[in-house]
Order: structure tokens, then C-alpha cells, then sequence
């Protein structure tokens, strides 16, 4: 099926941070990603610098203010922390979908614009997503340039030896929202982009002895974009979806999973790195081998890596290999999940989420957030 509305995939995700040049270091040498444009006082740009990375299909955007005069990025970050402030949509015709988007209720941040230099222009608009978070419409398919007029070059090429990881494209990006606001967002979604609803986890879906949270994923018709909305339930102690809530000020990103063809060779390569993920114990592996299901890879390597693997594919397809990875800020907030969809898998996990959340509980108990 197609989407009416013109969305071709995902494009970019950009991060603010408090600190863009330290954030790029960790993002190219232990996630593999080159660093591939600059937009700064260099380029005429007096307020803020962003550099532009890429990866096979996955391009990120990091930034940072360097004047009061960029609010919109110091006050992101003194009020959630590092993390993820936007993300685009490449479309077939940005004006025609914004102002359908809007037609249906969307929330318009900034109206279709033409953006130009010497490399040729793009158009580009955005609505409101979440709490400070928004949406970017883009489409490129008269511009030759690197990412989009602001950007050159890098001002200097610097060598970073590393692992290369294989991360491919971004599968799917997970918001985190306050109780009763994942009903609404996934109505925005549907309504104002004509997505649909996938998947819906109710109470007791997704819980531990401690936490329970509600979830629900949408996506569009074709299945291009995902996106998972979760909010907290009541649960006897804190939730990770209420933690997150908590140390972010509100509503936001909470991960993003990324997609590779060999999540051996992946996480493999980003453990050398320097990534941090969370924890499984051996029992896991263990029950894992009990279930004598057919799969291509190894057990004994997944076990060796940390690696999980969910079998119980809601849409009946294949199964589903996903690690994730320990907050990378110092709030523990925003973090990537690694991930490998076999035999056309679909799902989201849903066999390991008792493992994945007991895990994320144990570092929540060492940060006495529990």
C-alpha cells in the first residue's frame, strides 16, 4: 500500500546538545558514523553549530548554541537534557502534505518554505510533535548540495579510528508521554497523516513485578514510519516511561532503533567501541534454548553479546533480534536500540519485554530511581 500523504521514509533526526563537538566524537567513534558537513560562524552561521553525520541510509544532525541568541537549543537542553529534537520525513511535495497535515489538525510550527544557494533549494516545513519536539517535512529533488543550504564541508577532516558497526537506517522512533496522552498522539498521527494503528499493548501487556506501562504503535499504511507511543500505568513502583517523564521535564523521544543486516557483527563491533548496554543474565539464554526455535544465528553468540531474540512476532512473520543500548547522556534518558528483523519480522519485541524492562529496572535501582 501506499501513503497519501507522500512520505517517502525517514530523513534526518537532529539532537541539541550541550556540546555538539563532544557529542560527534562519541557519535562517529563508537556508533561508526562519518562526519560528513558543518554549519557554524564558518559557513555565516553566528548562533549555533550543527554537524551533519551520516551512515548508509541514517542521517543525524547534531547541535549545539554558542549564543543566547540560539534559545531554542539551550532551552531544549537546560530543560530536557541532550536528546532528540526533531525529526524529517522526505515527501514527495512538502506544501500539499503540511497543508493536509494541518487540514486535519495538525499543530503548524512553520510554514512550507523555500530554502536556496548556490547548490539549488529545498523545500521544507514542520508541525508539532510531543512536548518540544516537531516534525520536518523536506524534500531535496532540486538541490546537490551537502544536507541543505547553511552546510560545507567539515572546516577540518579528523582520522577516528573505530569499529565499523553496519547500523543501515532508522526502523522505528519511540516517544515517551504523561498518563492519558498516548491516546492523543496516536489519534494525531492517524488523523492529521493519515497513519494507522498497528499494535496496542493494554494493561498487563507489558509489565514487571514493579512497572507496567501502556503502549501503542502507529504507522503509516505502506509501513515506512513507526512510531511507538508509550505512557506509564500503575505499577507498585516506578516506571521507566514515569522515570523518563521525570528527568526529561515532560514528553519526548525516547529512543530510536536503528537497523542492521548482522547484529552479531553490530554489536560485536560498537561493544569494542565503547557502547554501553544493558545487561540480560545467562537465565534468559537459557529458557531461550528450552523453546528449540528455529533460528539462523548462533544462541551461544547472542548469549556471548547480550543479544535478544523474540520469536513471538505479533504480525506472525519471522522473528526479531534488539539490544538496547544504556542512556547516552548524563540524564538517563534518551538511548539507541539495535536491531535485525529476520524472515520479515514486524514486531516490536514483545517476547523480550520482560527482560528488556527488569534490565532497565536494575539500572533504574543503582540510580535509586525505582
Amino acid at each position: 500500500m501506499s501513503n497519501k500523504m507522500g512520505i517517502r521514509g525517514y530523513d534526518y533526526v537532529e539532537f541539541y546538545v550541550g556540546s555538539a563537538k563532544m557529542a560527534v566524537y562519541w557519535h562517529a567513534k563508537a556508533m561508526g558514523f562519518d562526519i560528513k558537513g558543518y554549519s557554524g560562524p564558518e559557513t555565516g552561521v553566528r548562533d549555533r553549530v550543527s554537524f551533519y553525520l551520516e551512515q548508509d541510509q541514517i542521517r543525524f544532525v547534531i547541535t549545539s548554541a554558542i549564543s543566547p541568541n540560539a534559545y531554542d537549543v539551550s532551552s531544549f537542553v537546560t530543560n530536557h537534557g541532550d536528546g532528540a529534537k526533531r525529526w524529517a520525513y522526505s515527501m514527495d511535495d512538502v506544501e500539499a502534505a503540511f497543508n493536509e497535515a494541518v487540514s486535519n489538525g495538525a499543530v503548524p510550527l512553520k510554514n512550507p518554505q523555500r530554502r536556496e544557494d548556490e547548490n539549488g533549494f529545498i523545500m521544507e516545513a514542520a508541525i508539532r510533535v510531543y512536548d518540544d519536539c516537531e516534525i520536518v517535512f523536506i524534500n531535496y529533488d532540486n538541490y546537490n548540495g551537502i544536507f541543505k543550504p547553511g552546510f560545507s564541508a567539515p572546516v577540518q577532516k579528523i582520522e577516528i579510528k573505530r569499529e565499523e558497526t553496519g547500523l543501515r537506517a532508522v526502523d522505528h522512533i519511540v516517544g515517551n508521554v504523561r498518563p492519558n496522552e498516548m491516546n492523543y498522539w496516536a489519534d494525531y498521527y492517524i488523523k492529521s497523516m493519515d497513519f494507522e494503528q498497528f499494535i496496542e499493548f493494554g494493561p498487563g501487556d507489558i509489565s514487571t513485578k514493579y512497572s507496567s506501562l501502556l503502549s501503542k504503535v502507529v504507522r503509516t499504511k505502506d509501513n515506512l514510519i513507526k512510531h511507538p507511543i508509550n505512557e506509564p500505568y500503575k505499577g507498585i513502583k516506578k516506571s521507566q516511561i514515569q522515570e523518563y517523564l521525570e528527568v526529561s521535564n515532560g514528553s519526548g523521544i525516547q529512543h530510536i532503533a536503528v537497523a542492521c543486516d548482522d547484529i552479531i557483527s553490530s554489536i560485536s563491533a560498537l561493544r569494542k567501541n565503547g557502547v554501553e548496554f544493558l545487561a540480560v543474565p545467562d537465565t534468559y539464554y537459557e529458557m531461550l534454548k528450552a523453546k528449540n526455535i528455529k533460528i539462523t544465528q548462533d544462541i551461544e553468540a547472542l548469549r556471548k553479546l547480550g543479544i535478544l531474540c523474540d520469536v513471538e512476532d505479533l504480525a506472525g512473520k519471522g522473528y526479531l533480534l534488539q539490544l538496547f543500548t544504556k542512556p547516552i547522556g548524563d540524564r538517563p534518558s534518551f538511548f539507541f536500540e539495535i536491531i535485525q528483523r529476520c524472515q520479515g519480522s514486524e514486531g516490536f519485541g514483545h517476547g523480550n519485554f520482560m527482560s528488556l524492562f527488569e534490565a532497565i529496572e536494575r539500572d533504574q535501582k543503582i540510580r535509586g530511581n525505582l
